[in-house]
């Protein structure tokens, strides 16, 4: 779990900081080193709560105070998908150093959030599907232990003024069900929808969605919510917005 949270620090910092470094190489060398030290906290026996807070304060203010240029021109580009190819390089062609080259700033939500978009599906299951309740119950614990875990780190990236705090699994949920529906969970179902919309409402409007050659279920999506969810941005009183959500019920 701690491993899983500071991988997930580690890249909101690194991608953030990266395309404005002022000295090349820069962030890549500072990643390295708090990797080092992250790795000798994670093999103790019983790590220390209490120096997980302070590495994540120290992480984040290495890199908030890390030399850089201006960050206004670049055009922050979001990347989504199915959860192999978008994280591993080697199975997306190394798309983040790709945008890096072409002058972009790659975003990548975190891989807890998919944790927690299976653990918020047991809810609807629940509701309409016929699952036990104590399921639904067991999920929710399940959210408020992953959401524990990562507030240290949560916590510091609210403090500064340059990183981006992770959403709540229900802000991605409240804002997907506006264009489909949380019944939608083959694959990266709504959780598609909602991190695409969180995307856009933080500055990152281009969006790239890495797929599998045979993931069908989200190729499908994919089709249909890119199209969707940036027509809904674009003019949220429109007909083409209103029918969306009109379907989406």
């Amino acid at each position: 779990m701690y491993g899983l949270i500071f991988g997930d620090l580690f890249m909101r910092c690194l991608y953030r900081v990266r395309p404005y470094e002022a000295v090349p190489g820069s962030a890549n060398t500072m990643h390295k080193k708090w990797e080092k030290t992250v790795i000798k906290f994670i093999k103790k026996g019983y790590p220390s709560r209490h120096e997980f807070k302070r590495l994540c304060r120290q992480i984040v203010e290495d890199f908030r105070f890390s030399s850089i240029k201006t960050m206004s021109k670049m055009p922050r580009v979001g990347v989504v998908g199915e959860i192999l190819v978008k994280f591993l390089p080697a199975a997306n062609n190394y798309l983040v150093d790709l945008l890096e080259q072409e002058g972009a700033e790659a975003v990548v939500p975190d891989l807890t959030d998919f944790l927690l978009y299976c653990f918020y599906n047991t809810n609807f299951k629940a509701e309409h599907l016929g699952m036990k309740k104590s399921t639904a119950r067991m999920g929710n614990l399940g959210i408020k232990a992953l959401e524990w875990f990562r507030k240290p780190a949560v916590d510091a990236l609210k403090a500064s003024k340059r990183f981006d705090p992770p959403s709540h699994i229900e802000h991605l949920a409240s804002m997907a069900k506006e264009i489909v529906s949380l019944g939608n969970q083959t694959g990266e179902g709504w959780f598609l929808t909602g991190e695409m919309l969180e995307l856009i409402h933080s500055g990152a409007p281009n969006i790239v969605c890495t797929q599998p050659f045979a993931c069908l279920p989200n190729h499908v999506s994919e089709k249909v919510l890119l199209k969707n969810c940036a027509a809904v941005i674009r003019n949220p009183t429109s007909l083409q917005s209103i029918m969306i959500r009109e379907q989406a019920k």
